[in-house]
């Protein structure tokens, strides 16, 4: 994998997220492309904070392997597509309408991530908002929209691109 595919891929998550919570946390195990200046400088840009996991330990990424294990499993072995273009956007479609919206998971007391976000939300008036993507100005780090411009959200309010 090349560090061009993982800078892509951040910039997919912030534009498609519209707006950044105050602090982002991005995992990633030790690859190589991981680490490179590239996506060091491009995670510094945006106000990204990397986290790499640790070495021989399992169970650092146990989170990305379970949802690549439910992505497999619940959706990609259950169908064929024409084309990769295809594919991509039915895989896009899936993660944004069922596994983020619908899909229950245990490690959030058995609530989607959106519901998750919108209870954790500091301000209520914003929750009709909250789970709807926005697309923000080029060269502007985006905020959460849960807080205003002057609050800053709590570090317990982290989420991981």
């Amino acid at each position: 994998m090349r560090a061009d595919l993982v800078e892509q891929a951040l910039q997919m998550a912030i534009t498609l997220r519209g707006e950044l919570p105050a602090d982002v946390v991005f995992h990633a195990d030790r690859g190589t492309q991981y680490a490179s200046t590239q996506v060091t400088t491009f995670a510094a840009a945006n106000g990204i904070t990397r986290s790499m996991e640790r070495t021989r330990v399992c169970w650092d990424n146990a989170m990305a392997e379970s949802f690549f294990a439910t992505l497999k499993t619940e959706f990609h072995y259950r169908r064929v597509w024409p084309t990769t273009t295809r594919a991509k956007l039915a895989v896009g479609a899936w993660i944004e309408d069922r596994y983020n919206r619908r899909r229950r998971h245990s490690a959030l007391g058995q609530i989607s991530p959106v519901q998750f976000e919108l209870q954790h939300c500091t301000h209520p008036a914003a929750n009709l908002h909250a789970a709807q993507p926005r697309v923000h100005q080029p060269g502007s780090r985006p905020r959460c929209r849960c807080a205003p411009p002057s609050t800053t959200v709590a570090n317990s309010d982290q989420r991981a691109v």
